[in-house]
């Protein structure tokens, strides 16, 4: 049993660290999310770089109050052929994004970084694909009046533990990468201190 600091409010990672006998406190790190986005975006940052800074300065802000804590900061988001999506704002934004990713494999790109002491000891970012079927806007609705506000907002437009999951033809990759946090890496990174 480790402890640890999860700069998230993220259920479904808490969820993953607890199934992994990673015991966690959380402490979100407020950090605005989109504000750091776009500055990035507009120095020409490509995706990966974009989650990587994100998960380092979540980490390294809650780090800062903590003293010789590990803390874990976390990111991911979608990248469509070098372009970046984010998480939606309403349903209206949910079906746009939809519509862009569907027939068409993305990338999901996550991202984890530990912080001591407000300076990160240790980061990885991992990616999985996605293709997604193609699907009529009468089935991508059907699709969205199944998820909750909540599942909506948290996961960006798909719950691949969840109905999510049937959106798909193929994915490649560590499921727990999709779902934000790729938990092996994690588990020898700790394991070793």
């Amino acid at each position: 049993m480790y402890n640890l600091i999860l700069a998230s409010k993220s259920k479904v990672r808490k969820e993953i660290l607890n199934k992994n006998n990673i015991d966690c406190k959380v402490e979100p790190s407020n950090v605005d999310e989109d504000f750091v986005k776009n500055g990035l975006l507009n120095e020409g940052a490509s995706p990966e770089i974009i989650s990587k800074n994100l998960a380092e300065l979540k980490a390294n802000k809650v780090s800062q109050k903590k003293n010789e804590e590990m803390v874990l900061g976390a990111d991911s988001v979608i990248d469509l052929e070098g372009e970046l999506i984010s998480k939606p704002e309403n349903r209206d934004e949910a079906m746009k994004i939809l519509k862009k990713l569907n027939g068409k494999k993305h990338n999901l790109i996550s991202s984890v970084c530990i912080s001591i002491n407000g300076s990160m000891v240790w980061n990885y970012t991992d990616k999985a694909s996605l293709t997604m079927k193609e699907m009529s806007d009468d089935q991508l609705r059907e699709y969205l009046s199944k998820i909750t506000d909540e599942a909506l907002y948290a996961y960006n437009v798909y719950q691949i533990e969840g109905v999510g999951r049937s959106l798909f033809s193929k994915i490649e990759g560590d499921e727990n990468t999709i779902m934000g946090l790729p938990i092996g890496k994690i588990k020898e990174y700790i394991s070793s201190k």
